[in-house]
């Protein structure tokens, strides 16, 4: 019903705003150019009319993004309505009044373009699903006939569902509030990988924190190197997890660690964080290694690798990382260094332990690069996210192997939020408050 008023709504609005764009001739045939500030109140109306099918939805963002939509929406059927009227009024001004035509068609031409910018503008702005390729294309389609409307088409529906997938979720965890149901005995403790590190406004775990605080729970962040061995990483999360419990007295934690974090957390229990540790929850952890890091690291020229571990480890100094050490953080990655850490570290007792794996299924279902590693590591470990393997994943006394239905998979930084970007099949969001919900339902 609301989908039928929206397209009543848009239809009229439409029909103002041609009214509006298309009435010179008229104005001038009868001499009532008095009437021209009605004729643009008419397309104003026409443009901001379009504000009332955003009723209900919270937020500015999202309104102002699906009033954007809905201004493109309008736009075509009034560039159909507009263009149909003056092929049709041609017949009726040549010869005697071309000049009136053109006029008329310019006047038409110049309040279309002023909808049309309104509109891509605001979605530009304010659209977070538009990526860079799909503003590029946006632009360079622009001057082509036919493909413009093709790529309009697509920008427009992409910024509806985003406008009615967010606010899906809004209303989910409105309905949900009182619940709670992330808000588990103990607070949650994130870690990142390699080669990133716990900014305060960017977020390595995307909108998820966000996403699991609105449904009750209490989040720390692991806030280590971001490059270092495992057993210093360890150290300093097992620092880190001893402060928390000190500060807050919340006895334990329930950590969530992704990548290498997962292996720095399993060096962290053996560095004394065992007892303030309730459950370990690994997503895509290369626990046995990764093959082909062993074969990069053979063929990379020793010079080569020097020089990058200098540049990195000066760069992470500047950030914030006291001792960076890339090429320590690389090497406990590889294939051998992980299996024999493996082989020391069983998994631990009284601690709920969970592995979490994700699966891409083609090269393009990354971004860059895992769309360039995504073979390589395919080849040399078999199916997996990009960088690491199913099978390197494996691990706890539970196993999660995400893979939604259709062609792209979910990559390693898809399963982090890493690029904020809505996944047909694949709420990344919701999924995580059902990996903390089970915690919950735990006792933990």
């Amino acid at each position: 019903m609301r989908r039928y008023a929206s397209g009543v709504l848009r239809a009229l609005c439409a029909v103002l705003c041609a009214a509006g764009a298309n009435c010179v001739y008229f104005l001038a045939r009868f001499g009532a150019y008095g009437l021209a500030p009605a004729a643009a109140a008419l397309f104003s109306a026409g443009l901001f009319l379009t504000m009332l099918s955003g009723i209900g939805i919270s937020g500015a963002r999202l309104f102002f993004l699906h009033w954007g939509s809905e201004t493109l929406k309008c736009f075509v059927i009034c560039l159909c309505i507009s263009a149909a009227y003056h092929i049709v009024l041609l017949f009726v001004c040549v010869p005697q009044d071309m000049r009136l035509w053109l006029i008329s068609a310019g006047v038409c031409a110049a309040a279309l373009a002023f909808q049309f910018w309104v509109g891509i503008i605001t979605v530009y702005c304010l659209s977070l699903q538009l990526g860079i390729k799909q503003r590029l294309l946006g632009i360079l389609c622009g001057m082509i006939p036919v493909l413009h409307l093709i790529m309009l088409r697509r920008i427009v529906r992409l910024c509806s569902r985003e406008v009615g997938f967010e606010t899906y979720r809004q209303k989910l965890d409105k309905s949900r509030e009182g619940d709670k149901v992330c808000r588990t005995k103990y607070p949650l403790l994130f870690v990142h990988g390699v080669f990133f590190r716990d900014f305060k406004h960017i977020n390595y775990w995307g909108r998820i924190p966000a996403a699991l605080r609105k449904n009750g729970a209490v989040i720390y962040y692991g806030d280590h190197q971001s490059a270092a061995s495992v057993s210093d990483s360890g150290k300093e999360l097992a620092d880190r997890i001893r402060l928390i419990v000190a500060e807050t007295g919340c006895e334990k934690l329930n950590v969530i660690a992704h990548s290498k974090g997962g292996l720095d957390m399993r060096s962290a229990l053996c560095c004394g964080a065992a007892p303030y540790v309730a459950s370990l929850t690994t997503i895509n952890t290369p626990h046995r290694g990764c093959e082909f890091a062993d074969y990069l690291l053979k063929i990379a020229p020793c010079n080569l690798k020097q020089k990058l571990a200098r540049t990195y480890n000066r760069a992470a100094r500047v950030l914030g990382d006291r001792r960076p050490d890339f090429l320590a953080a690389v090497d406990d990655l590889t294939a051998e260094k992980c299996k024999k850490f493996d082989a020391e570290t069983p998994v631990p007792q009284g601690i709920y332990c969970r592995g979490v794996m994700s699966k891409m299924k083609k090269a393009c279902g990354g971004k860059f690069p895992l769309n360039f590693t995504y073979k390589l590591a395919k080849y040399f470990d078999g199916d997996g996210d990009g960088l690491v393997s199913v099978e390197s994943a494996r691990w706890g006394e539970d196993f999660v192997l995400v893979e939604p239905e259709g062609e792209r998979g979910i990559s390693h930084g898809d399963i982090i939020d890493l690029n904020r970007e809505n996944i047909p099949g694949f709420d990344v969001r919701e999924f995580y408050v059902g990996l903390v919900s089970d915690l919950k339902a735990r006792g933990l």
